[in-house]
């Protein structure tokens, strides 16, 4: 596969996603013709900026099922998970017990460590070889005091989908708040905050088409109330939640991503899964010991995480680097080369968890660039072979 003059292409669609045209369309008169600040409601500039965040608000809020009410903007969905977290389980001091999982992402295993240090006490739930969680597991862990829950909609480096709605049921029925990282899912398909039992959620801009920088936390108004002690102080904006001017051509970017998502991710989602069982099935049919990673069904499209044996995958990243660009390991790793937390929680200390990586197509990625790649993948997989033989 020849890629002279060209860009690698783009198969990371789980770390981060292209702003879609539309959407930077959308966004571009908030840069320069409405450029007011949303909260100098008293003149006709500040007017306009606030009418164009209304809107993005009752566009997030219609994809998840809220309030225009429960959604609070913020500058990430890391951001988004931090307030939640720490502000959920301050406002309950009498329940001091935290339950999460063992494969969440870091904008959520660091809130609940800093909670440990504060005296919480935090189960962490084991997942099977698939990175589900057993809901009956939840259920064992639930106390009197249980009061918060935290469990990913979908994981970013093998794609599997968790039972979110029973999950939330299993808390709620105990009087715990459920809160969900939607960072992956939102591209994908809606949500129903109320039929899933969610109390509690962050979302991102970037990875479902939008901008980066923004992100924004839904807090429940409805019973069972989601109350959040203040971690941000300023002028008050958003609830007192999340004090600070609003990026407003931001808000209208994420805004409009998610729309252009509800329209079309789920269309979209079976042209990606139909992508990625032909690139799997091409993979596998040209070499052995592969293995795939994460449960068969119940997973995000566009996302395919392998582990093939006697290859490492930074050594095949290297040899791909001008080919393609997908990931070895969690979208949001530092530069140390080391297994990833979800893969150890999923397989322990073996190779399977030390060779995989993911390949994660998008809206762009063509089903002929897929099946090139697939191609090169192997002749790099035979190659290495060869070296180490």
């Amino acid at each position: 596969m020849s890629t002279q003059g060209a860009d690698p292409i783009y198969l990371d669609h789980n770390a981060t996603t292209p702003t879609d045209r539309r959407v930077l369309a959308a966004m571009l008169p908030y840069f320069t013709e409405v450029f007011g600040n949303p909260s100098s409601v008293e003149h006709v500039h500040g007017n306009r900026a606030q009418a164009a965040v209304t809107k993005a608000r009752a566009q997030v809020a219609s994809h998840i099922g809220a309030r225009e009410n429960e959604i609070v903007f913020t500058g990430s969905c890391t951001e988004a998970s931090n307030i939640a977290i720490l502000g959920a389980a301050r406002a309950r001091p009498d329940r001091r017990h935290l339950i999460t999982t063992a494969i969440e992402h870091p904008a959520v295993t660091e809130p609940f460590q800093q909670l440990a240090r504060e005296g919480y006490e935090v189960t962490v739930l084991p997942v099977d070889e698939t990175a589900r969680v057993d809901p009956d597991s939840l259920a064992a862990a639930m106390r009197d005091d249980t009061g918060l829950v935290s469990v990913m909609a979908a994981n970013n480096e093998v794609g599997t989908t968790q039972d979110i709605g029973a999950l939330g049921e299993i808390a709620e029925r105990h009087g715990a708040l459920f809160h969900t990282d939607l960072a992956q899912l939102l591209a994908h398909r809606k949500v129903d905050v109320v039929a899933e039992h969610i109390h509690l959620a962050s979302i991102s801009g970037h990875k479902a088409y939008g901008p980066k920088g923004v992100g924004a936390l839904y807090a429940r108004s409805r019973a069972p109330r989601a109350r959040i002690e203040q971690t941000v102080w300023g002028g008050g904006q958003e609830r007192g939640l999340r004090s600070g001017t609003l990026a407003v051509p931001l808000i209208v970017g994420m805004g409009e991503a998610l729309a252009i998502a509800g329209r079309e991710g789920r269309r979209e989602g079976d042209r990606l899964k139909a992508m990625g069982a032909g690139f799997v099935d091409r993979v596998t049919r040209a070499l052995d010991g592969v293995q795939y990673n994460g449960h068969a069904e119940h997973r995000i499209p566009g996302n395919v995480s392998l582990s093939i044996a006697g290859v490492e995958p930074l050594a095949l990243m290297h040899r791909l680097n001008q080919v393609a660009s997908f990931s070895a390991s969690s979208a949001c790793s530092t530069d140390k080369v080391q297994t990833s937390h979800v893969l150890l929680a999923m397989f322990g200390d073996t190779p399977r968890a030390r060779q995989a990586f993911r390949v994660s197509p998008g809206r762009l990625t063509t089903e002929t660039q897929l099946t090139g790649f697939a191609d090169a993948l192997v002749d790099a997989v035979l190659e290495l072979r060869r070296f180490a033989a």
